[in-house]
């Protein structure tokens, strides 16, 4: 299945740069901090955009240090980033109609994938992490996975540890037919790959999501394609589906497709590569500063961002599905950890059969 439509990369882009500039015009009136912004880099209102990569946007970094907010709702939630080094967290304003919005784009990003149809979701989370961490990155993207599945069942502890017997429990029930199971890279390697590759679980009708916790694994010299591979071989899990997302753009995220060519962006959402020294847009093949563009913020000015990530873009409507993809390559020098499962102490790993 396809992240979002069969829309080619001219086609979707004609409908969301006309979307980004509306979200332009709509956080200039509703954030007069993002007003000031724009009026100081030269971003009047009479200003007119060709091409996404003209838009003006804002560094991540930035709603660490100030509060951009766009709604005038009484009823706003403050959702948190998972920074680890102490030096802050981005702090994301979030009323109903946000929620509900961003909600909505998520859930069709993963039907996508999933099919109409809610699947059996095994977590592989504790729920006491969820209840405590509802407003962070965390918490918020296992509570958006939980809306496309049915008959939850957590598979770690409060401990964070594996529960072997909610697992096979699990299993038992559902493993003859499809089902689903999303969880933080690393927790997924650490924990559920281990007790499966242990006791030989049958994941052949699994469809996996995991996103982020990736410097964890390369720290144990665990490549993406070894992740795939190992647990196809273990399990026979081929249905294995990585993503990449960040809580400054919630119900945004960008999809790795079956064979794992690339991540790929849905219809409402771009990424372009700048070099770091120019940030003129980056050729093709060309590693550089990752810039995320998404018509879901609409309660904060979220929708064109300068991250703090490098990667690279391999191709447009060339590769399995349409679209740009392309690849997360790491953080930039001296640029905190922000991966969600990387903010588990280092005595959580480990998976206790």
């Amino acid at each position: 299945m396809e992240p979002d439509s069969s829309l080619s990369h001219p086609m979707r882009q004609n409908v969301l740069l006309a979307r980004l500039i509306e979200l332009i015009g709509h956080h200039r009136r509703a954030c007069p901090a993002y007003a000031r912004v724009l009026d100081a880099i030269g971003h009047s209102p009479q200003r007119r955009y060709a091409q996404a990569g003209e838009l003006p946007w804002l560094p991540v970094r930035l709603f660490k240090e100030h509060p951009l907010i766009s709604t005038g709702h009484e009823q706003v939630a403050i959702l948190t980033s998972s920074g680890t080094t102490g030096t802050g967290v981005s702090r994301i304003a979030l009323d109903r109609d946000a929620a509900e919005h961003q909600r909505r784009m998520l859930a069709a990003t993963l039907e996508k994938l999933t099919g109409p149809r809610r699947l059996p979701l095994l977590i592989v989370d504790s729920p006491s992490a969820v209840r405590e961490e509802r407003s962070s990155i965390r918490g918020a993207t296992v509570l958006g996975v939980m809306n496309v599945g049915r008959e939850h069942v957590f598979a770690l502890n409060a401990e964070q540890r594996i529960d072997a017997a909610a697992v096979e429990h699990f299993l038992q029930r559902h493993a003859h037919a499809s089902f689903l199971i999303f969880g933080f890279t690393s927790l997924v390697w650490t924990q559920l790959f281990e007790l499966a590759q242990a006791r030989a679980l049958d994941l052949s009708n699994a469809l996996l999501l995991h996103t982020g916790g990736w410097k964890k694994l390369a720290d144990k010299s665990v490549s993406p394609q070894e992740f795939r591979t190992r647990f196809r071989e273990a399990t026979g899990l081929r249905r294995c589906h990585n993503f990449y997302g960040m809580v400054e753009q919630g119900g945004t995220i960008h999809v790795e497709s079956p064979s794992g060519d690339g991540l790929y962006c849905p219809d409402f959402a771009d990424v372009i590569i700048r070099d770091p020294l120019t940030w003129e847009e980056a050729a093709t093949g060309t590693p550089g500063v990752i810039e995320v563009l998404s018509a879901a913020p609409r309660a904060h000015p979220g929708h064109v961002l300068l991250t703090e990530d490098m990667g690279v873009v391999h191709g447009i409507d060339d590769g399995e599905w349409p679209g740009k993809r392309f690849a997360v390559l790491g953080r930039l020098p001296r640029a905190e950890p922000r991966g969600c499962a990387d903010t588990l102490p280092e005595g959580s790993a480990g998976a206790r059969p």
